[in-house]
C-alpha cells in the first residue's frame, strides 16, 4: 500500500539540501530527513498495526508487525527516485527539442543552450525544475571554459538515465570527429520522443490493470473484516486458535508477496 505523506515544501527542502551539498544532485539519491523518515514509519506502523488487527484480533500479534515499517522509508525512497527521473526523462525530451530548433537556425552549441534555457522557462514556469537547473549548471560550466561534452557526460553520469547517456555519448563522439551534430540530434530527439510516446502508450493500457491490481490487493482484507462483522461465530476459531493464527500469518505473507510481484510484473521498462 503506499503511502505518501510528505508535502511539496519538504520536498523543495530536500532537493535544496542535496544541491548545497553536492551541488547538482545525484539522481539515484534521495535523502530523507527525519521528520519525512518518523511521518512515513509513523503511517506505515499504523497501517501494519490495522492489518494485523482485521487478521489476528489481538492487540499483541498486531504490535509484532509494526517494526516491519522500519523498512518503508527506504521502499518509499526507491519509489520518489524513480518518479523524478522518469520525469527528468519527459522534461530532457523538451530540451533536445529546443536544442535541435536552435542548431538548425545556425547558432552555435552555447548560443543555442541559452536559448534552451529560455524555452523551457516558458514551458516549466518553476525554477527549481530539475531540467532548467540541469541547463543552468551546463551554461556556468561552459562559461568557465568547461566544453560542452564534458557538460553534457556530467549530466548523464548523475541522471542514471539510458537516453540521456546516450545522447552525450552521440554528442561526445559527433564534436571530436566532426559529425553533423544538428542531423544527429534531430535523430536523436526522434528516437527518444518515440520511446516516451511508447512509455506513455503502456500505462495508458496498463492503469486499468494497475486499478485492477490495488483492488485485488484490498479485497481480502475487506473479505476477513465483511466476515468478522457478518459471521463472527463462523470464524471466530481463525482468531481463537494456534492453527488459525497459523493460517492467517501465511495469508499475510502471501498477500505481501502478490503485491510486490503484481508491482514488478506492471513496472515493463522500455
Amino acid at each position: 500500500m503506499k503511502l505518501d505523506f510528505i508535502g511539496k515544501k519538504d520536498r523543495e527542502t530536500n532537493k535544496l539540501q542535496l544541491k548545497k551539498a553536492y551541488g547538482s544532485s545525484d539522481y539515484n539519491a534521495y535523502i530523507m530527513s527525519v521528520r519525512e523518515k518518523l511521518i512515513y514509519i509513523t503511517a506505515a506502523a499504523a497501517v501494519s498495526y490495522a492489518i494485523g488487527f482485521v487478521f489476528y484480533h489481538s492487540h499483541l500479534l498486531s504490535l509484532m508487525l509494526c517494526p516491519f515499517a522500519l523498512g518503508y522509508p527506504k521502499i518509499r525512497t526507491l519509489e520518489i527516485i524513480e518518479k523524478r527521473k522518469s520525469k527528468l526523462n519527459f522534461q530532457f525530451k523538451d530540451m533536445i527539442y529546443s536544442l535541435s530548433s536552435s542548431l538548425t537556425a545556425g547558432k552555435s552549441v552555447e548560443s543555442a543552450f541559452r536559448d534552451v534555457l529560455k524555452d523551457l522557462a516558458i514551458l516549466y514556469p518553476d525554477r527549481e525544475t530539475d531540467i532548467i537547473i540541469e541547463v543552468e549548471t551546463i551554461l556556468r560550466k561552459i562559461e568557465m571554459n568547461e566544453t560542452v561534452e564534458s557538460a553534457l557526460a556530467d549530466f548523464a553520469a548523475r541522471s542514471h538515465l539510458e537516453d540521456i547517456e546516450n545522447f552525450a555519448d552521440v554528442f561526445y563522439t559527433c564534436k571530436r570527429t566532426g559529425g553533423n551534430i544538428i542531423e544527429i540530434i534531430r535523430n536523436t530527439s526522434s528516437i527518444i520522443s518515440d520511446k516516451i510516446e511508447i512509455r506513455n502508450d503502456i500505462d495508458t493500457l496498463l492503469a486499468a490493470r494497475k486499478f485492477e491490481q490495488k483492488v485485488l490487493n484490498v479485497m481480502p482484507v475487506l473479505m476477513v473484516v465483511l466476515l468478522s462483522f457478518s459471521a463472527a461465530d463462523y470464524i471466530a476459531p481463525i482468531f481463537n486458535t494456534w492453527t488459525g493464527r497459523v493460517a492467517m500469518t501465511i495469508s499475510i505473507s502471501l498477500l505481501v508477496a502478490a503485491f510486490f510481484i503484481s508491482r514488478k510484473i506492471m513496472d515493463i521498462k522500455i
